[in-house]
């Protein structure tokens, strides 16, 4: 993968989050991953990690990430991509009114899916 689709990758699975599509994760997750979202202890099941991330796109009306920075390291031998992407993000809650964070993001990406997510934000006032 060169830079361009290194940043599409990142690109497009913020935009999937964005758009809670469930069935973007399943397809460019692997069938061994490792999740995490904030504080919460990572998950490695990923029919778990899909149903967790099914129920917090419900807690939550809508989200926008926007990313400003995305670097990463392309591991010759094995292929094995580590990105890691920093930004903010604007939520909506189900009452209407409005929450906005930090966030960074570490990335794993082998054979062109995704085998470590991890998720650093404070979600707390979510």
């Amino acid at each position: 993968m060169n830079n361009q689709e290194i940043n599409n990758l990142v690109h497009q699975l913020y935009q999937a989050v964005d758009n809670k599509d469930l069935n973007y994760l399943d397809s460019h997750l692997a069938n061994k991953v490792r999740f995490r979202l904030g504080n919460n202890p990572v998950v490695t099941d990923k029919s778990d990690i899909l149903e967790g991330n099914k129920q917090f796109f419900s807690s939550i009306e809508s989200m926008r990430h926007c990313i400003e920075d995305i670097v990463y390291q392309l591991c010759d031998r094995s292929g094995t991509i580590k990105a890691s992407s920093y930004g903010t993000v604007d939520y909506v809650r189900l009452d209407g009114s409005e929450y906005s964070i930090v966030f960074s993001t570490f990335l794993k990406v082998q054979n062109g899916l995704i085998t470590d997510y991890l998720i650093f934000a404070d979600l707390s006032g979510l």
